[in-house]
C-alpha cells in the first residue's frame, strides 16, 4: 500500500471521528435527559473532536507524497 493510499486512509477515519463527534453531540443535546449519561457523550465528542484535530493536523504538516 502506498504512502498517499494510507494518507487518505487515515484522514477518512479522522472524518469517521468527526461524524461521531456530531452524533454523540445531538444525542448528548436533545435525546438524553441523564445529567451523567449527557456529561459522557459530551466528553466523548470533544475527545473524538480533538483526536480528529490532530490527525488531520499530522497529515496536512506532512506534506504531499510521491
Amino acid at each position: 500500500m502506498s504512502a498517499s493510499l494510507m494518507k487518505m486512509w487515515i484522514s477518512l477515519g479522522s472524518m469517521g471521528f468527526m461524524f461521531i463527534s456530531i452524533v454523540l453531540v445531538y444525542f448528548s443535546r436533545f435525546k438524553l435527559q441523564n445529567r451523567v449519561i449527557k456529561f459522557i457523550f459530551s466528553l466523548l465528542a470533544f475527545i473524538f473532536m480533538v483526536l480528529a484535530g490532530i490527525i488531520i493536523f499530522f497529515v496536512v504538516m506532512t506534506g504531499p507524497t510521491d
